[in-house]
């Protein structure tokens, strides 16, 4: 690792800007980032072969896209890149394993899901049963090692909410074991939710990865702060400490989605696929949980809760009103669902998917600032 260059500080005076977390996230960023474009062009190569079934225009419409002509899984140029350079410049501890336990995991799930739709050339994957269980499993993982580690394990059993400065379930308030299967609800609840909002997200191209790289950030500066004393002591959040590294995981992964957008950007060359929107949704879940802010989600991942919400407003409106029908037609409360497409299809000037992608780029950074002003309003 490259972090251990600080201790030939005196061979060379400037290795020990290796010790510090600003200097080592820059870096990780910058080596996932050079990784990425030196490997992407190979992947893309043997990715080809590879291709994502659409949705039938029986379900899309007019959105329907040809199907088997954009190759998938381009989540791995991601993956790839970001982990070596994690292994880099990252000293592993109980936070960034349970972090990339959780992305791996979650990344295993996609890839299935993924394949199985390559294999039968069509839109069917995984079933959702199976998909839930297989993300449930990573969640758990990652959990059951923050609650065995006697350093981790405090801090994990704790809720804090935005707006509130102290914790709301200090960890010595309730028994140990009710805590811990809280904490592994509410893991699981976090990680799985923020999982499949982020994969409802990935309808169009650039778009879920855009609003992945600001919410990312956005969580890598509150690792940072939460990892750090005295920003955490000023701000009146907690104080948790060895999460900072996770702000230098979240720029090593910031880096290999900034490589992927490069060539998922509209007209995109290829598609993040499951493999990547289910692991990255993950990783911004547990990060959020991990840094004792799970609920800020809300907040600094707005778009991704608003593309969810939509999905379960059209879905349970539906099937309420088609109860109630005398004829047994239900009504829908958006064109269609997730809510990309509603605008898609039903905007006053039938907004160009551009427009859309830049606009709700646009909302999600507005999100995150939103979540990191919310630190200070205590």
């Amino acid at each position: 690792m490259l972090y251990y260059l600080k201790n030939l500080e005196t061979f060379w005076g400037p290795f020990r800007l290796c010790e510090y977390q600003t200097v080592r996230a820059v870096m990780a960023g910058l080596t996932a980032l050079f990784l990425g474009f030196l490997i992407a062009p190979l992947l893309l190569q043997r990715l080809r072969k590879i291709v994502q079934y659409e949705r039938s225009s029986e379900l899309m419409g007019e959105l329907a896209k040809p199907s088997g002509k954009v190759p998938t899984m381009g989540g791995i140029i991601i993956l790839v890149p970001a982990l070596i350079s994690a292994l880099l410049w990252i000293p592993l501890n109980t936070y960034v394993i349970t972090a990339l336990i959780v992305y791996l995991g979650m990344s295993l799930v996609g890839w299935l899901d993924d394949y199985l739709k390559v294999k039968r050339k069509n839109s069917d994957g995984l079933s959702g049963g199976a998909k839930i269980v297989g993300l449930l499993l990573a969640a758990i993982a990652g959990i059951a090692l923050l609650l065995a580690m006697p350093e981790t394990r405090t801090k994990a059993i704790e809720l804090w909410l935005p707006f509130v400065k102290t914790a709301v379930l200090p960890p010595d308030t309730w028994p140990f074991w009710l805590a811990a299967a809280f904490a592994t609800f509410f893991f699981c609840l976090v990680t799985i939710g923020s999982s499949n909002a982020v994969n409802l997200t990935d309808g169009i191209d650039g778009l879920a990865i855009g609003c992945v790289v600001s919410t990312i950030l956005t969580f890598g500066i509150v690792a940072y702060l939460a990892g750090h004393m005295k920003f955490a002591a000023y701000l009146q959040i907690s104080y948790v400490p060895s999460v900072g590294e996770l702000a230098v995981l979240t720029a090593a992964i910031l880096g290999g989605c900034l490589t992927f957008l490069w060539y998922n950007a509209s007209p995109a060359e290829i598609y993040m696929g499951d493999i990547g929107a289910l692991g990255l949704g993950g990783f911004i879940g547990a990060i959020a949980f991990m840094t004792n802010h799970p609920v800020l989600l809300i907040i600094v991942g707005g778009i991704f809760v608003l593309e969810a919400a939509s999905v379960i407003l059209q879905r349970s409106y539906y099937k309420y009103t088609k109860k109630r029908s005398p004829i047994g037609q239900g009504i829908r409360l958006f064109a269609m669902s997730p809510l990309h497409h509603h605008f898609q299809k039903r905007s006053t000037n039938k907004w160009a998917d551009t427009k859309i992608v830049i606009r709700f780029w646009i909302l999600s950074l507005l999100c995150g600032i939103a979540g990191l002003i919310s630190l200070k309003l205590r």
